[in-house]
Formats: C-alpha cells, sequence, structure tokens
C-alpha cells in the first residue's frame, strides 16, 4: 500500500502557512487584524516597528505564542493564546521557532522575495 499524499493546503499567495499543532494540520495567515491585535501586544506605534522588533532575533517564548496564535486565528482557527501554549508543535520549540519565522517572511515578502506586501516593514 502507498503512503497518502499530504496535499498542502496554504496558499502561500495570501500569506499562508500550513503546520501540524497538536497533531492537526491547520492553516495560519497573519491577516490585517491579526497583525493589528500584534501591534498592540508588541506596543508597536507602526508596521515599520513591529517588522522590526521582529527581525530583532529577539522573540521570546510569549511572543512566540502571542504570534502563533494571531496567525491561527487569522487562519480560521477560534482559538486563545492560552489554548495555543498548551498546544504541541511539530519539531518543539525549534519548530515553533521555524514557524514563526516562516509566517513573518510570507507575511512582510512581496511575492519576489524581497521587499514587503505594502507594510513599509520587512522583519
Amino acid at each position: 500500500m502507498r503512503d497518502p499524499v499530504t496535499v498542502n493546503r496554504a496558499n502561500r499567495h495570501r500569506g499562508e502557512v500550513e503546520a501540524v499543532i497538536d497533531g492537526e494540520r491547520r492553516i495560519l495567515c497573519l491577516t490585517l487584524g491579526a497583525l493589528a491585535e500584534l501591534e498592540t501586544a508588541f506596543g508597536a506605534d507602526s508596521m515599520a516597528d513591529l517588522g522590526a522588533r521582529f527581525a530583532g532575533n529577539r522573540l521570546k517564548s510569549a511572543d512566540l505564542i502571542r504570534i502563533l496564535a494571531c496567525g491561527l486565528r487569522g487562519g480560521g482557527n477560534r482559538l486563545s493564546d492560552e489554548d495555543v501554549a498548551e498546544m504541541a508543535v511539530e519539531g518543539g520549540l525549534a519548530g515553533a521557532a521555524r514557524l514563526v519565522g516562516e509566517l513573518l517572511a510570507v507575511t512582510f515578502a512581496d511575492g519576489n522575495g524581497a521587499g514587503s506586501r505594502g507594510t513599509n516593514a520587512s522583519p
């Protein structure tokens, strides 16, 4: 018997990524609402400030939880930050960090691998 083919449902052109979290394939997306939530949570005055914070490579584990939770909610998952804090990301802490990096990269990319998606910020 052949192994099942896994189909990626994420649309990277829309800023979506797919990940296995708590054993389920889930879509994450930093929508405008999710980005606004992150600006408020991190005390950023602008998208440029938010991008600069992410580019600093000094994210705490609580920051990873917040970004993942916002991405999950943006992808249509009804989960609180507290729910996400209790979930297991495939690959553990390193997997969560890679996932956040990928999510930020597709969010701020302009489709050509450089620049931003009209946000004037780049991580």
